[in-house]
């Protein structure tokens, strides 16, 4: 027998803008405490992408970094840091490269 189970679409649901703010004060301070976005998006009953999109939309309209409790300037220091070593991790990668198609000849 086939199951009966339908999937149930949800009526689509309008935020104010004031919930939207809320959700994202929310979103920063747990996600301070180490808290993820799918165990934050259970709480208030709101997908973690919309959540994501709302954090997103705010740090960009006040200029902050998209990471809770981020400057622009540490987000941007950090940011480098990260070119960094993703540089050192290529030019190591292209060591190995090298060093495997000498081996194979």
């Amino acid at each position: 027998m086939k199951s009966s189970k339908k999937a149930v679409r949800r009526e689509r649901r309008a935020f104010s803008a004031e919930f939207k703010m809320e959700a994202v004060r929310v979103v920063t301070e747990r996600r301070a405490e180490g808290a993820t976005l799918s165990q934050i998006g259970r709480e208030l009953d709101v997908r973690p992408d919309q959540l994501r999109a709302w954090t997103r939309a705010y740090a960009r309209a006040t200029g902050m970094s998209a990471v809770p409790g981020e400057t622009t300037e540490q987000e941007l220091r950090r940011l480098r840091r990260e070119v960094a070593v993703l540089r050192q991790e290529q030019a190591f990668a292209k060591k190995v490269a090298v060093y495997f198609a000498k081996e194979s000849r």
